[in-house]
């Protein structure tokens, strides 16, 4: 599975090592920064990120800033993407198996590094239980096009 990773200088320490814990699980993946703790603009590196999962060159992206939720909101902003600020396990299994998240997003803040490692894996391992949830993700993907078409 090849996973899109970026951070913002919050994220910076938390996505070093949660890089290096992906390779190791034999995960394919490609940082699109930051590259250290120098203040940084989050915007700046979540869009490239929704960009490369909502054209298909990633399965995948993780995002860590300090909250995890300002990453959430610019992913979010990007059609297809589904991006989802995790704050546990059940969280992170759940915005799989329900709604098919292709983005999760992390603080830097509030988890240690086990706890961020947990989260990711469970996140990769579950699957979409598709189902009754397939009719939902429908009609997020009608929203989308609503949205588009207002702002022509």
């Amino acid at each position: 599975m090849k996973i899109a990773l970026a951070s913002d200088h919050a994220g910076f320490e938390a996505k070093e090592k949660l890089k290096l814990f992906l390779n190791g699980l034999g995960y394919d993946t490609t940082d699109f920064g930051v590259s250290s703790t120098d203040s940084v603009d989050y915007p700046d590196y979540a869009l490239p990120v929704a960009q490369a999962v909502s054209n298909g060159k990633f399965e995948r992206g993780i995002l860590l800033c300090g909250s995890g939720i300002g990453m959430a909101i610019v992913a979010n902003k990007v059609p297809g993407v589904r991006a989802a600020p995790c704050h546990n396990p059940f969280i992170a299994r759940t915005s799989r198996s329900h709604n098919d998240a292709n983005v999760l997003c992390l603080s830097g803040w509030t988890h240690t590094q086990a706890e961020i490692e947990e989260m990711t894996q469970v996140w990769l391992e579950t699957r979409f239980s598709g189902g009754r949830h397939i009719r939902r993700l429908k009609k997020i993907e009608e929203i989308e096009k609503l949205v588009k078409v207002r702002k022509s």
